[in-house]
């Protein structure tokens, strides 16, 4: 079982993350192995809220190019948690 700072990476601070949050929806960046238990626990106990439900997509690495080589960069995988009604993330 992995430790919950290992499942939850970092959360994704964007423009359609911040268009969320008044819904109490948060991005997050996870380990690509862990589910969507795993991921409602770590969010709970990290953050100490109450978690609804959790929605996961694996974004697709992009192609890249450095001088004549090309390369691809790694799949991750993206977490949409939502939370109860009158939960919230402290972000500062």
């Amino acid at each position: 079982m992995q430790k919950p700072f290992q499942i939850i990476k970092h959360i994704l601070r964007t423009e359609k993350g911040t268009k969320l949050e008044p819904q109490n929806k948060y991005i997050f960046c996870v380990n690509k192995k862990a589910n969507k238990v795993q991921i409602k626990e770590a969010i709970e106990y990290i953050y100490r809220v109450k978690v609804h439900s959790v929605n996961t997509t694996v974004m697709p690495g992009k192609m890249r190019r450095v001088r004549y080589k090309a390369g691809k960069t790694p799949d991750w995988k993206k977490a949409l948690v939502t939370l109860q009604k009158g939960q919230k993330i402290n972000i500062t």
